[in-house]
Parts: structure tokens; sequence; C-alpha cells
């Protein structure tokens, strides 16, 4: 196995004695040798495997020459759109072009096309007909048969099909595309590799299609919404690697894209042998002119200790990407790469995060997953913990301790996903208070996504009660270690089953907290999610149960306003859903209400009324509903954030007076 980085160019390959290129990888980021990109980890264990992989990162998608500098590859073409769905990374869930993509040298926007799966596809197929091609990474797993497309609004067919692609190595591909290169380097034509696990492939012979289910055509799914709802329920049910049925769907009576069983997931020494590789840890070093690759210093010091989640939250893809057997490297493998990043020159003490998709999942959710996959039709954690689920945090939590113990470690911070609902369920209170004495800084955010019980279900989220029990237990820990902490939520708007009342409640829940989150996210409608379906039918796919959907952006735009309130550019679309709903109770300058009767304006330091009155800003109310002193409101307050939503205020006109 050679060291440094990877081929970039024709003279890279030369360079190292090559000819000809096993596999070239066209990528839409920028080459980052990181065991956090997936693009490095699929190269890298295909180099130690014994097989040559060079990159094109970011071709000319208007150029097919971009495409051809290392010559024809002599097993295929590996393409992905890079760590982001393409379409997620360039626009907002308005439809609004973004203005940053992390994954491009500078940060610049505009080096990938929209759907780079397809467009590369299509671009390798205008000079190499016949040249295997292999299509993975999170753009191509999760629309690997017919899917809704939020962008365009309409079911499209499998990206199997539309990018011109052989195959589909789909979820996380490690065991998938090593059988696969070993079956095109046997001599086996790539039509004929129709038996890993893990992949997706095309043909139009239906009788040499066994043991399968047959979903729903694509044009049912694609006319009928309660077949699509069908449809994503057979695809939901059969996601798990022990217990999955082969599927096909059938495109004019007679093509049929079949997906074999998801890949087995790793073991633990298959973790550390992946994350042993020779990674550079860093971003190529042609970049290093143009600013690197922002997307590289969000996890160069963080650790990556698990994958897969029993969470099962209905609006996240991992299910359907990374399953939801948990699967976690040993503390050595962590420990060694931990020492690896303190000897970094830039390293400052500070390990950024130790998790995954889920921080604190060490292990599956009980014993009988690894032999016998994870409950079809029951989940490990909603509507409450199965009475089967181990609840355990001892493992991460001497996983943190060892890390913390280690020379040059000033601080460990936890910043992953996190499972309030998972610690609540263990009685032992240890590992939470080692979490708010040594891995907290200041806020810890948590996502409990909203706080209408109603809306939760629909997201597969426990209930509010349990999110304030945590909040509660969380709070009398740091009192009683004399800190002062504070949970930070992460909130929803516009999730599936949440109406305009459900909104204007968690609006009135944020007033009680006392501070406004910074944190907000409308839902994204992605595809290879519950939620995503119940958007598009309106239909809960899992009890195929009808499920209010609010699809007007206008209506969607008030219920994102109402989480943020307190900001005077939301005044107008909040004041237009309290009185659609009647609540002008809400309205006023009463300490439970949301706005008052009118807008006040900010203007030179000064709150100015429409009558023309003028306040000093220390006179009104973090939120400019009140000009008496006495609100209270301040006090509850987050340290630090207690003067955010006053910019001219007392703390401001002193240091300017200074």
């Amino acid at each position: 196995m050679t060291t440094g980085f990877l081929p970039v160019c024709r003279q890279d390959m030369l360079d190292r004695g090559l000819e000809q290129l096993d596999f070239v990888y066209v990528c839409g980021d920028a080459y980052v040798d990181h065991p956090s990109f997936g693009s490095a980890i699929i190269s890298r264990v295909l180099e130690a495997h014994g097989y040559s992989v060079g990159f094109i990162c970011q071709p000319d998608w208007n150029d097919p020459a971009s495409v051809t500098i290392y010559g024809e590859p002599r097993l295929g073409f590996l393409v992905s759109s890079g760590n982001m769905d393409s379409m997620v990374n360039h626009y907002t869930v308005a439809k609004k072009r973004r203005h940053q993509d992390a994954y491009t040298p500078g940060g610049v926007i505009g080096r990938r096309p929209d759907r780079a799966v397809i467009v590369y596809g299509n671009l390798i197929r205008e000079t190499y007909k016949h040249t295997p091609m292999i299509i993975g990474g999170i753009e191509a797993s999760l629309r690997r048969l017919g899917h809704y497309d939020y962008w365009s609004d309409k079911v499209r067919r499998s990206i199997l099909l539309e990018s011109g692609a052989d195959l589909i190595s789909y979820g996380m591909g490690e065991r998938s595309i090593v059988e696969i290169a070993d079956a095109l380097a046997s001599g086996l034509a790539v039509r004929d590799i129709t038996f890993i696990d893990g992949t997706v492939y095309k043909t139009r012979d239906e009788e040499s299609i066994y043991d399968a289910i047959r979903l729903p055509d694509f044009e049912q799914i694609r006319d009928d919404k309660e077949a699509y709802a069908k449809s994503f329920f057979l695809q939901y049910t059969n996601s798990d690697p022990f217990q999955a049925k082969r599927l096909y769907e059938t495109y004019d009576g007679s093509l049929f894209v079949v997906q074999n069983p998801p890949a087995k997931p790793l073991s633990q020494m298959d973790m550390d042998d992946v994350y042993a590789l020779p990674y550079m840890r860093a971003a190529h070093p042609s970049y290093d002119s143009e600013g690197g690759v922002p997307a590289l210093e969000e996890i160069r010091f963080s650790l990556t200790s698990n994958r897969g989640c029993f969470g099962e939250c209905n609006f996240c893809a991992l299910t359907m990407h990374e399953g939801r057997i948990v699967q976690a490297r040993s503390h050595e493998s962590i420990l060694k790469e931990a020492q690896l990043m303190t000897g970094d020159p830039v390293f400052k003490g500070y390990i950024h995060d130790v998790g995954g998709p889920t921080a604190e999942f060490r292990r599956p959710a009980c014993d009988k997953q690894l032999t016998h996959g994870a409950c079809k039709m029951k989940r490990c954690l909603f509507p409450g913990p199965c009475n089967n689920l181990v609840v355990d945090h001892s493992d991460y939590l001497q996983l943190l301790r060892e890390l913390r113990a280690l020379p040059k470690v000033k601080k460990v911070f936890v910043r992953s996903g996190f499972r309030f609902d998972y610690l609540m369920a263990d009685k032992n209170r240890e590992f939470l208070e080692e979490l708010c004495k040594y891995h907290v800084s200041g806020q810890l955010r948590v996502a409990p996504e909203h706080i209408s019980d109603n809306v939760l279900k629909e997201m597969g989220k426990p209930p509010v009660s349990v999110y304030n029990a945590f909040v509660d237990a969380f709070n009398k820990i740091n009192e009683k270690l004399g800190l002062h902490q504070f949970v930070v939520p992460y909130l929803m708007s516009s999730h599936p089953g949440s109406t305009m009342k459900d909104a204007i409640a968690l609006a009135e829940y944020i007033r009680k907290m006392g501070y406004m989150p910074e944190q907000v996210q409308d839902f994204y409608p992605t595809p290879g999610t519950v939620s995503t379906t119940m958007y598009y039918t309106g239909l809960d796919p899992l009890t195929m149960k009808p499920v209010y959907v609010e699809r007007d952006p206008h209506r969607k735009a008030m219920q994102r306003a109402l989480i943020q309130f307190r900001d005077p550019k939301n005044y107008e679309l909040v004041k237009e859903a309290l009185l659609e709903e009647h609540r002008e109770d809400l309205i006023g300058f009463d300490k439970t209400c949301l706005i008052p009767p009118r807008k006040i304006v900010r203007r030179a330091g000064h709150v100015v009324h429409p009558s023309g009155r003028v306040h000093a800003p220390e006179h009104i109310r973090s939120d400019g509903g009140s000009h008496v002193r006495s609100s209270g409101l301040e006090n509850e307050k987050p340290a630090g954030q207690r003067h955010v939503d006053r910019p001219h205020g007392r703390r401001e006109r002193r240091k300017k007076n200074r």
C-alpha cells in the first residue's frame, strides 16, 4: 500500500509507475483524504485490497474531455455526488440557491451540477459507452428506486436508469465495493454481477429475479399516491440486512430494477481496519491557494466512534442508508486516531466531537440484532423504550475518560446527535453528570424538534414530557456542580402533522423558555424518509392513515416565523397566524403575549412606535413587547444570550463611551 495522496491527474498516475488505473473515481466534492469523507474511505479500502484508484474531482460537466484525463480505467468508473446530496447542497428548503459549498475549495458555489450523479454518469457515457460504471454515496443510495423528488415535485425513476450506470452500491459500501471489484477483476461482465448484497442492478429478464418481492410498478407509484406509500412501506420493512427480501420495480413492463438485500454490518475489527488506513487527514495541497476546503475544518479534530442508529426518527434517512444496527470502533482504534490528531501542529488541545449519528450509541439496541436483525414493525425507542433495549452508557463514558486523559488533550466535547430519551431511560445519572462536568461548553444542543405530542408522534419522537424531564435533570446536575450551562433545542417547523395551532403552541413554549432559538429548520423533504412519503402522499406509510401536511409556502413561512416570533422581520407573519387562529390573547403587552399590537421599529439606537413615541431601548423588553422595565424575561435567558436581542442596549453604549 502506498502513502501520500491518491492521484488527481495523469502525471500522478505515471509517477506511481501506473499506465492504467483500475478505477477512476468521479466525485462532486474536492478531494479530502480523511475518514469523514466517503470517497476517501471507499478509495482507501479498494487500495488496501490491491486496486489502484485515481480521482477526478468536480470535473467540468460541460466538457466530456474532463473525465478522460486518465484514459479508460481497467475495471470501471465510480461516481458520487460527494458527502452531501447535490440538491440539498445547492438549495434551501425554500428552493433558494445557497451562497456557499463547504465541500469546494474556498467555499465557492457552482463547481458541481445539480443532480451530480446523473450529470456525471451521462458525461462518462458520452465517451465510454460500455465501461462499467458504479454509482454510490448518499445521493445514489436514497434514489435507488422510484422516489419523490421535492425540487421538481414529481416522482422520478431510479437513479440507476437516469445516470446510465450499471450498478448502485447503496448504504455504507465497504463490503459491496470490494466484492464488485473482485468480480470485475475475475473477468465477470458487469451485467452478470447480480448477486452482491448492498447493490442494485437492472435486467430485462424477470425470470432471473429469484426470492423477491415485486413492488408496485413505477407507472403506478408515479400516478397513484397510495401505491407510492405502499411501495415505500415494503422498502422500509425490507431495509434490515438479516431479514430483508430482494425487491424489484418494473418500468414500462419490460425493464426491472432489482435491489438486493443490504450488506451485513461491519464487525468491530472491520471498523477498526477501515479507520486504520493511511489517510493523509487533509485536503489535497492543490487547494491551499484557494483557501482549502471548509468542510474539513468542521471535522478535522472530531472522532467517529460509531455508525448506524436505532433512534429511527421519521424525517431521517439513516434507516435507509446506514441502517438501524449500531456498529462501533474499539477504544484502541479511537485512541490511536486521537493520538495522531494531537500530533497535528495546529491542534490546540480540543477534540471537537466523539460520536456519530447518535453520540452515545456504542452497541446494538439489543443482543438479538446481531443475529436476527432489527424488528420489522417495532421500534427501539418509540413510542417508548422497548423492554429488550439495553440501556448502558458505561462504554461511552469510559471512552470519554480515556480520551480526556491523553497528553495534550485539554477538553473533549460531545457535539453529535444526542438522544435524551435514551439517556433518561438510564436510571444511573453518572454519565449525565460527567457530560455536564467535562464535555459541555456552556450549551448542550439537543433535538426535541417540537413540543406538540401530535407532531412528535408523526416524527417518531418521544413525548415532550421526556424532554422536559431531561432539561430538569440537566439543570439540577449543573446547579449541583455550580455550573451555568443550558440546553439549547433544535426545533423544526412544518413537519407533517404540524398545524398552525401546533406551531402557536410551540411559540408559547419558546416564550416560557425566555429566549429565541437561533437554530430553526423548516422540514426538508429529502428522498428515503417516512416523513417525505407523508409530505408527498398525505399518508403515514407505516399505518396508511391520513396525515395533515402543510405544503403552501406562505403558511410554512408562518409556522417558521412563530418559532422566532421575537425577530421584528417576522412580525407580520406571526400576527397573521395568531389572527387566523383567533389567538388575539397573544397580541398585547402582557408578559404572556408573543407580539405587541403594533410593530415596533428600531431606529438609531432607540425604539420608535408607529405613534411617534420614542423609548430608550433599556425600557423595552428584548422581544419588543413592553415598555415595562421589570418584565423579568431577561433573567430567564441563558448567560451570554441576555443581551443578544438588544444590540443598542446599555452594555454596548458603555463600550462605545469608553
